[in-house]
């Protein structure tokens, strides 16, 4: 459900600090195009009437984005968000828009003007949405490419009811069945575009009597003709992740897969966030959330959307050694504590 925000007009001016942070990895986390031990992120602090609101978004060299790109982009228009009439996060979305900056610049501003808004209103962001956190959908845990040892182990360091296991290597459906050998977890496969068509059909009956629940984005971005394929012919669904960035890509990912995965820097944020999840449910796409390895900044702003969620993967902060916020916290059950503070619910430690 979306908002409908009642202008609020607040006096004081917007001040706006930024914060650049390198994030130390547990371990070394492979997908099938790269590896990384440490993850730049952009912390966006933006404050008003004795109130902030943080917001996050991280450096990512396949979308061309660095922390300094981000922070070049904003220090240009500094003075005229500082002398915004802030009244609403849409407003200030569309605002910023109009601006040219790239999504993941405006994912950081959106996200804490949604914590700034909701703190200015006394009230978590779900609630202000008209949802209630009684049901919502349970994170998996990203187990990523690496020796089949190395993957067993991460599994057994972190018991989890639901994985995430990151493929796109030449034993992908040998690796899955010797991680069933170790766990009863539910598994969720994203190959992050490494199979072809004729791969992924192959692969999904093997895959689903492994307990596979669903496949993340097995083709190539724009192999709008193999998913076609493929969503017709696999045995499992299939979800799109880097071929739904924009709004403007659901209703087309309607045709191509059974569900969508948003991400809040790709999408530009929350604000534009809302209006997939709603256009994604009323093309019958199952709706998902994934995260990228990020804070409890960017943590806690996903959680507040759990009400409206089909699955989530909002496990970045975990996999981290050490967090830079504090926020929502995930218990070992997968059981989400919302924080007593509103919007975001997020504070930097």
């Amino acid at each position: 459900m979306i908002l409908d925000y009642r202008a609020y007009p607040y006096l004081s001016n917007m001040q706006i600090k930024l914060h650049k942070h390198t994030l130390a990895l547990r371990h070394t986390f492979s997908i099938s195009r790269e590896s990384h031990d440490f993850q730049d992120t952009l912390i966006v602090a933006l404050s008003l009437e004795g109130h902030t609101g943080f917001g996050e978004a991280t450096s990512n060299p396949y979308y061309r984005i660095s922390v300094e790109s981000m922070m070049k982009e904003i220090e240009a228009i500094r003075e005229e968000i500082e002398s915004y009439d802030f009244r609403t996060p849409e407003t200030f979305h569309e605002f910023l828009k109009s601006k040219g900056l790239t999504n993941f610049t405006l994912c950081a501003l959106d996200l804490a003007a949604h914590d700034l808004y909701g703190k200015l209103k006394g009230k978590p962001l779900y609630e202000l949405w008209g949802t209630q956190k009684d049901h919502y959908p349970v994170t998996n845990y990203t187990i990523g490419i690496a020796p089949i040892e190395e993957m067993v182990s991460k599994m057994m360091e972190v018991p989890w009811p639901i994985y995430k296991i990151k493929l796109g290597t030449e034993d992908d459906v040998a690796i899955v069945r010797e991680l069933r050998n170790h766990t009863n977890a539910i598994f969720r496969i994203d190959a992050n575009c490494a199979w072809t068509a004729e791969e992924t059909i192959e692969n999904a009956p093997l895959l689903k009597e492994l307990g596979v629940e669903f496949l993340e984005q097995p083709l190539k971005a724009d192999d709008w003709e193999g998913m076609e394929k493929v969503v017709h012919q696999s045995v499992l669904p299939i979800i799109a992740d880097e071929s739904c960035i924009v709004e403007a890509d659901v209703e087309k990912c309607a045709l191509h897969f059974n569900g969508i995965n948003i991400k809040l820097t790709k999408c530009g944020g929350l604000t534009p966030a809302l209006r997939m999840i709603k256009k994604g449910k009323e093309l019958g796409l199952k709706v998902m959330v994934g995260c990228m390895t990020e804070s409890s900044v960017g943590i806690s702003a996903i959680a507040q959307l759990l009400p409206q969620l089909d699955y989530v993967d909002m496990d970045g902060a975990m996999l981290l050694k050490e967090d830079i916020a504090k926020g929502v916290e995930i218990k070992k059950d997968g059981e989400v504590v919302f924080p007593t503070l509103s919007g975001s619910g997020v504070t930097l430690i």
